[in-house]
């Protein structure tokens, strides 16, 4: 197998006692540290971290929100990271979601598409070391240039989960990102994207056998995160509507209990990935065998160590 992504920070480790498990993740057979942006850590400062404790891997954000930083201070932070990890850096952008980007930010979430295409057009010129005065659809820059240019600049990928935006990172990006998707739905993925561009999910895993509690936890996720419009979207075109149907009526209700208890097992076992450690590596590689390039794996918690947890789930 070419990849094997770990998502960093673990849930509950302090970033610098990452270290001494950062440096192991090479020889576990780890070729790749993702990271996230919600509320915790920011995408970027973990990266800084891993480059100068592992200077092999793969390094990339999944995602940055395009909304969230303007579109310089997004340039500079990239090429941050692309200086400290020359030809090892993915910068991976999305739109995120209406409630990250309003809610707890005070920006508009507005014309995510047209947003995301004028940001990854702004990005290549940028990052390539080009002064940039453009009127976009979305936002206008004026004499725009990095002072430090990185050499090479870092891949672009984007964050997608249709056809429209999975058609544009074929066209434009050097990648898309998606998660939220069982093995069995890469096929419907690859058939928008073309068998050759690289293709990166982050998949979750719990890995313990009691297989109660591992559901139960799927279930809390599954309503949080799938009742968003986006996502609810993504499953509508991946096949699920109806199988969801239950649990977004009872969410629309403000049933919360109700709507968790309406997800079936099937749904929880197709999109969230547990059992033992040795059968979630044997999952997991069922995507790749799919048709995926780069799984990340997020670690979901069992009670375990969760740096025992990463070691347990390498590859070798």
């Amino acid at each position: 197998m070419s990849r094997w992504g770990i998502t960093l920070p673990l849930t509950g480790v302090p970033l610098t006692a990452h270290r001494e498990l950062v440096r192991e993740l090479p020889d576990l057979g780890y070729t790749d540290v993702w990271t996230a942006e919600t509320a915790g850590t920011d995408a970027f400062t973990p990266l800084a971290l891993v480059a100068e404790w592992a200077p092999t891997l793969r390094l990339g954000t999944a995602i940055v929100p395009i909304y969230t930083r303007g579109p310089g201070l997004l340039a500079m932070s990239a090429a941050t990271i692309a200086e400290l990890a020359p030809g090892r850096f993915v910068l991976g952008i999305g739109t995120s979601s209406p409630t990250i980007v309003e809610g707890w930010n005070g920006g508009e979430f507005a014309e995510p598409f047209q947003r995301t295409k004028d940001t990854l057009r702004f990005l290549r010129a940028a990052l390539a070391g080009e002064k940039v005065t453009e009127r976009y659809d979305t936002f206008s820059v004026q004499k725009f240039r990095l002072e430090r240019t990185p050499t090479p600049p870092p891949e672009i990928m984007l964050a997608a989960l249709r056809p429209g935006m999975l058609k544009l990172a074929k066209r434009e990006a050097d990648g898309a990102i998606t998660n939220w998707l069982a093995p069995g739905d890469v096929p419907t993925v690859r058939a928008e994207t073309g068998p050759d561009l690289d293709l990166v999910a982050r998949i979750f895993v719990c890995p313990t056998e009691d297989t109660a509690a591992a559901r139960g936890l799927g279930r809390l996720l599954i309503s949080s995160y799938l009742t968003v419009p986006v996502y609810a979207k993504f499953h509508d075109w991946l096949g699920r509507g109806e199988l969801l149907k239950p649990m977004h009526d009872a969410w629309a209700a403000g049933d919360r209990q109700g709507a968790n208890a309406a997800i079936p097992d099937s749904v929880v076992d197709d999109l969230i990935v547990h059992g033992s450690p040795e059968r979630c590596r044997e999952r997991v590689a069922e995507y790749v065998e799919a048709g995926l390039t780069t799984p990340v794996i997020a670690v979901l918690p069992t009670g375990a160590d969760p740096v025992e947890t990463v070691r347990a789930l390498a590859p070798r």
